[in-house]
C-alpha cells in the first residue's frame, strides 16, 4: 500500500488504570506503519494525564466523556475529538495483536467497515472464536447475532461513521446492545468485511458493568427498543427468537413472571429449539438466574 490511513483508536475507560495500559501498549506496539493516535476517554471518572504521550506516529490523547455518561457517549466523544481517516474501537480489557490493523486495513479496501476473529482469554485459558463469512450482511446480522464481532475488533471509516450510518446511539437504554445496534446500522450501509484470523484478545473477567443479572430492567427495555426499531426481525424468525428470549431471561429475573411467559411464548413461536426460552422457564421456576449466567460465563457464553 503506498500510503497507509491514519487511525483513531478510541478507548472507553473506568477505574482500571493497570489495564487501560496494557491495552495502550498493545495498540501502540501494531506493525501498522501509518499514524495512530489513541483516544483514552474517561468515563464518570477523573482523566489521568499520565497516559497521554507524543512520540512520531504515535500519540496517545487523554479526555474526559462530554457527552452521555456510559460506552456509547465516550465512544462517541472519542471519534468526534480524534481525526484519522479510520476508527477503531478497543474496551479497556482488551488487547490487540500486533498485526491486527495491518491486517484489516488492508482487507477493508474501498469498504466502510472491517472485522476480525477473537481469543477470549483469562489466566487459566484461552480459545478463539471467529466468523468464517468473509462479508456480513444485514440479513447475517438479523438471523443471528455474532458475539465474535466484538467492538474490540471494530475498524470504521469516520465519515462512513460520523455521516454515514451514524455514531454509536446514545438513545439505547442502558447503552445495552450498542455494539450490535452498530453493526446493524452499518449492515444496512453496505455489507461488513469480516477477517477469520484473530486480531484481539478479549479479557474474559467479573468486572463489567452490564451483569445481566444486575441490569435485567435495562436489557429488557434495550432489547425491546431495538425490535420495535428493527422491523426486518419480522423476516428473521431465528434473529427475533434470540432478542425475545433475552428478553424473556430479564424479566423472569426481575419475578415478572408473566411477562417472562409472554415472551418465552413469542420465542418459542418463533424458534422452538431457542434455549434461551428454556432457561428464562428455569428461572420463572425457581433457578437462580446468577447461577445459570455465571456457568455460561466461565465457557465464554452469555445469555
Amino acid at each position: 500500500m503506498d500510503q497507509w490511513p491514519s487511525i483513531t483508536a478510541v478507548i472507553p475507560t473506568r477505574d482500571r488504570p493497570e489495564l487501560l495500559r496494557e491495552t495502550i501498549d498493545s495498540i501502540l506496539g501494531q506493525d501498522y506503519p501509518g499514524e495512530l493516535t489513541c483516544v483514552a476517554v474517561f468515563d464518570q471518572s477523573r482523566p489521568d494525564e499520565s497516559f497521554a504521550r507524543d512520540t512520531p506516529g504515535r500519540r496517545v490523547v487523554v479526555t474526559a466523556n462530554t457527552r452521555s455518561p456510559g460506552i456509547a457517549g465516550a465512544r462517541n466523544t472519542g471519534v468526534l475529538l480524534g481525526d484519522g481517516e479510520l476508527v477503531a474501537f478497543c474496551d479497556d480489557t482488551d488487547l490487540w495483536l500486533p498485526h491486527k490493523l495491518r491486517s484489516q486495513v488492508t482487507a477493508l479496501g474501498t469498504g466502510h467497515f472491517v472485522t476480525c476473529g477473537v481469543e477470549l482469554f483469562n489466566d487459566d485459558t484461552a480459545y478463539a472464536r471467529s466468523v468464517a463469512m468473509p462479508t456480513v450482511t444485514l440479513r447475517d446480522l438479523l438471523r443471528k447475532q455474532l458475539p465474535s464481532m466484538h467492538p474490540s475488533t471494530y475498524l470504521m471509516r469516520r465519515e462512513a461513521l460520523v455521516n454515514g450510518f451514524g455514531l454509536v446511539s446514545e438513545e439505547l437504554p442502558g447503552g445495552y446492545g450498542e455494539d450490535y445496534e452498530l453493526l446493524l446500522r452499518a449492515a444496512r450501509f453496505g455489507p461488513i468485511t469480516n477477517l477469520s484470523e484473530t486480531g484481539t484478545r478479549l479479557r474474559m473477567h467479573n468486572s463489567s458493568y452490564f451483569s445481566i443479572v444486575k441490569t435485567s430492567a435495562t436489557i429488557s427495555s434495550a432489547l425491546r427498543w431495538m425490535l420495535e426499531r428493527y422491523p426486518e426481525f419480522a423476516g428473521a424468525p431465528s434473529g427475533y427468537a434470540q432478542l425475545s428470549g433475552k428478553i424473556a431471561f430479564a424479566e423472569a429475573t426481575l419475578g415478572n413472571t408473566p411477562q417472562a411467559l409472554r415472551w418465552i411464548g413469542r420465542t418459542v413461536r418463533r424458534r422452538p429449539w431457542e434455549p434461551r426460552a428454556y432457561l428464562a422457564l428455569a428461572v420463572a421456576a425457581g433457578v437462580p438466574a446468577d447461577t445459570i449466567v455465571s456457568r455460561l460465563h466461565r465457557i465464554g457464553r452469555g445469555i
